[in-house]
């Protein structure tokens, strides 16, 4: 049975870490494995904030490695605006028993250091809608106006505390955060929405959907949001791909194809092209395998998506790339896989391996390049970022 995506993230970053530091020793997550191959990108000396050097030569259709200014750490999110505009967010590692939140930036040319984020926002999702407007998610949510952070408190769930997984903005201002509230265990969490409303996080009211997360979100208009992630098993029920839509006046529920019998499914990426062409991904296991699973919406319902049977190949993001390309990226442990979907077949088809431990991704508008964020498969928390060249 899967064990929620975002569940190993935050128990990644907020208690194995946490707990390692306050040891005086790092352990690794469970997005890690032991007897991976990869080395990863080269790295700058822990603290440093130069330029590392330019990305090397690009080969079409390959992932390639690029170097970051960060030597230990974590890398949890990227979005671009351009090809000379992107921006990551994660952590660097400054001792055993000290860390801190990073944002990079490209400038077409390298991954630099530009500032550091609030103490204790740990970072896990990131929404760009300019040079001078960036949302980042995480312990807490927090603002980049184009010269400083501002930390931006959520909401109080009655539920319990929240720990938000996405972010998106809106075009009418506002911003969008989804996770779950959790009242004691993790595996008691529920979903929770959040909605910036240019003065304060709003908590907002969703159907009552047993437990259970929200992993993405994407929006098509202010008035039409969508959001992806997994209804809890239970001791009669099997997990299932939870999708919920906002309207503009309300949140509903709205029902995902159902599985075969004993097959867990979860969401964890979504992604519209338009409010009749949306796609989420994620996984499915009835074996005890993770395999990647698709589903589509046409304006009417949602349908399953035929995809490649690839073993611990999860599915985290989802994008359509400036070329009209279709991405998919995740991966479980030693495993990290791209896919691409082939419009005239009808079915996603396995594409060039990225290469690293995935956290994040995003296409490029205006181009066909990809980036890819996370850690690299092999060595002590090193960070690592891939891009693909269209």
């Amino acid at each position: 049975m899967h064990t929620q995506t975002s569940s190993r993230r935050r128990q990644f970053v907020r208690s194995s870490m946490a707990a390692a530091l306050a040891a005086g020793a790092l352990a690794v997550g469970g997005l890690i494995a032991a007897g991976t191959v990869w080395s990863g990108p080269a790295t700058a000396p822990a603290g440093a904030a130069k330029d590392v050097g330019a990305a090397p030569a690009r080969v079409a259709g390959q992932w390639q490695p690029t170097a970051v200014p960060v030597a230990k750490g974590d890398l949890t999110a990227v979005a671009a605006l351009s090809d000379k505009q992107a921006w990551s967010v994660g952590y660097r590692l400054k001792s055993n028993t000290e860390l801190e939140a990073v944002a990079l930036k490209w400038d077409g040319t390298s991954w630099k250091q530009q500032s550091t984020l609030p103490n204790g926002t740990f970072p896990q999702a990131l929404a760009v809608r300019s040079a001078s407007d960036i949302w980042t998610v995480g312990a807490t949510a927090a603002h980049w106006d184009g010269a400083s952070w501002t930390t931006r408190n959520l909401d109080r769930d009655p539920a319990g505390r929240v720990t938000p997984d996405a972010v998106v903005t809106t075009s009418d201002g506002k911003a969008w955060t989804a996770g779950r509230a959790v009242p004691q265990g993790i595996k008691n969490g529920v979903p929770a929405i959040q909605a910036w409303d240019g003065t304060a996080w709003r908590r907002q009211t969703l159907p009552d959907v047993g437990k259970g997360e929200l992993t993405s979100l994407t929006a098509v208009a202010p008035d039409d949001i969508w959001a992806a992630g997994t209804s809890f098993a239970t001791g009669s029920t099997a997990q299932t791909a939870l999708l919920l839509h906002w309207d503009g006046t309300s949140w509903t529920r709205v029902a995902a194809p159902a599985g075969a019998a004993g097959e867990h499914r979860w969401l964890s990426g979504i992604t519209a092209l338009g409010a009749d062409d949306i796609w989420a991904v994620g996984g499915s296991t009835s074996t005890g395998a993770d395999s990647p699973y698709a589903v589509h919406w046409d304006g009417k319902k949602w349908t399953d998506a035929k995809a490649p049977a690839i073993a611990d190949g999860r599915l985290r993001a989802v994008g359509k790339a400036g070329d009209g390309t279709l991405w998919a990226v995740g991966g479980k442990g030693a495993v990290s896989v791209a896919l691409r979907f082939d419009a005239q077949q009808r079915r996603w088809e396995q594409g060039a391996d990225p290469g690293v431990v995935v956290r994040g991704f995003t296409t490029v508008p205006g181009s066909a390049n990809l980036w890819t964020v996370g850690i690299a498969k092999q060595g002590d928390l090193l960070p690592a970022v891939t891009r693909f060249t269209g």
